[in-house]
């Protein structure tokens, strides 16, 4: 019986990822397929990757980057959207952008003893605009979350790790049950 229950455990841990996985995708398919109106599973999807890589591609010309810069700039004047696009810009950049924020991996110790250690990203090299010298600012992702914590440290207690940004992050958020990334 023991045994059986193991097998079962085995197969609830393959089974649930991939499921979880299929329906995610399958929902947003739907979602978007019933936004567009069509009936064929999958294409309004595709049609929406294409629509933002075509804006993309409208937003490098130097035609229109002009109108893009007139719109951010209506938006910046709004109050409570502001707020939002500004912060939802600056994320999307952060990952995706060509000032990634989050290309520094760092090892940060805390305590007296420094012996706790978290890892983080280096999203500031300074931050004496506020007066502390000798510190920067340290971006610490959540495990299994989308959110994280910003530090201010000393820069004596972070150490740059020679790492792939993208192996850490991953790391970080599953927990530190993946493998761990390579470090030169």
């Amino acid at each position: 019986m023991k045994r059986l229950f193991g097998y079962f455990l085995r197969g609830l841990i393959i089974t649930a990822p991939a499921a979880v996985t299929v329906w995610v995708c399958v929902s947003i398919f739907q979602t978007v397929d019933g936004w567009l109106g069509i009936s064929i599973p999958g294409v309004g999807f595709l049609v929406t990757l294409l629509l933002i890589t075509a804006v993309g591609i409208l937003g490098s010309s130097l035609v229109t980057a002009h109108a893009v810069g007139v719109f951010e700039e209506l938006l910046e004047r709004l109050p409570f959207v502001r707020l939002l696009y500004s912060s939802t810009k600056d994320l999307m950049s952060a990952f995706v952008g060509e000032k990634k924020g989050f290309s520094q991996p760092v090892l940060v110790s805390l305590g007296i003893d420094a012996e706790v250690k978290l890892l983080g990203f280096l999203t500031q090299p300074s931050v004496e605009q506020l007066h502390v010298l000798q510190s920067v600012v340290v971006y610490v992702p959540h495990s299994y979350a989308w959110s994280g914590q910003m530090l201010i440290v000393p820069s004596s207690r972070v150490t740059l790790l020679t790492a792939e940004s993208a192996e850490i992050m991953a790391f970080v958020v599953s927990g530190g049950v993946m493998d761990f990334p390579k470090i030169d």
